[in-house]
């Protein structure tokens, strides 16, 4: 099922988008959202009889993580190689506030800090209940659905910082969208799922899922033995190798097979 948070000029609102994806993760011509009851993961899942048809409404960020977004930072060898880094031996962690968060076709903004802001196309994981010290064979029980993201990262304040708070925590630093999909299992990634990065039509970034060094089980497993995860927190997986500089005017999407694409474009601040 796939779950959208939208807006047809009010407040926002919920709906599950009905149909399928074609060969290029776009809905279905007249897709429409069935309306919700308020936000299922609180509510559950409560169909009203409103419909909208898709192209009538702005998607929004399909989750407002209540308290924050956790990053795995060098979870695709590749990746962790070009940047000159060596595989870590365990989940490296930091986090991006809920500030950070950003819908589909909302700008990521060009802070004027940095001179090497670059995209990172990642899965992106939303939980679903409260949660401490999951065991890896218990991951499914916590996990809500699956969406897109995209770790925007200022290269150049993460080097110059060291730690990555500054360089990845500026306000629409993290894309999020379209929607997110709760009918994955997450053995769907370990057997490995395609995601693509396209700049300005070009494709930079062409990786799989079957590629992470940890995979989702053992990130959950560790993220939660070092924080308690509440419902609508995300944790983003890790990007494949080809990260690279966005400049303004820039337009990056994001696809991830079976879960869409997330268009974002790049703005001065």
């Amino acid at each position: 099922m796939r779950i959208a948070r939208f807006t047809t000029g009010d407040e926002p609102s919920y709906g599950v988008l009905s149909g399928e994806l074609d060969a290029f993760g776009q809905p279905e011509e007249g897709a429409v959202l069935v309306a919700l009851a308020g936000d299922p993961m609180y509510v559950g899942l409560k169909l009203l009889e409103q419909e909208h048809q898709l192209a009538d409404v702005r998607l929004l960020a399909p989750v407002l993580p209540r308290s924050k977004v956790v990053g795995i930072g060098r979870n695709y060898a590749a990746h962790a190689a070009e940047l000159g880094n060596d595989v870590p031996a365990e989940p490296l962690m930091f986090l991006k506030p809920n500030t950070s968060v950003a819908g589909p076709g909302d700008p990521i903004f060009y802070p004027p800090q940095t001179q090497n802001l670059h995209y990172e196309g990642e899965l992106a994981v939303v939980i679903g209940r409260i949660c401490r010290d999951v065991p890896a064979e218990q991951a499914t029980d916590v996990i809500y659905g699956y969406t897109i993201g995209n770790d925007v990262t200022a290269r150049d304040l993460q080097k110059s910082d060291v730690q990555f708070t500054r360089a990845k925590g500026f306000d629409s630093f993290c894309p999020l969208g379209p929607w997110i999909e709760t009918d994955l299992d997450p053995q769907h990634f370990i057997d490995g799922v395609q995601v693509q990065t396209h700049l300005n039509g070009e494709v930079v970034q062409d990786g799989s899922t079957a590629d992470m060094i940890f995979d989702i089980p053992a990130l959950i497993a560790h993220v939660s033995s070092v924080m308690t995860l509440l419902p609508g927190d995300v944790i983003l997986t890790g990007t494949p190798e080809g990260v690279g500089p966005m400049e303004v005017g820039d337009e990056v999407e994001i696809s991830i097979a079976g879960l869409g694409s997330l268009t974002n474009k790049v703005a001065r601040r």
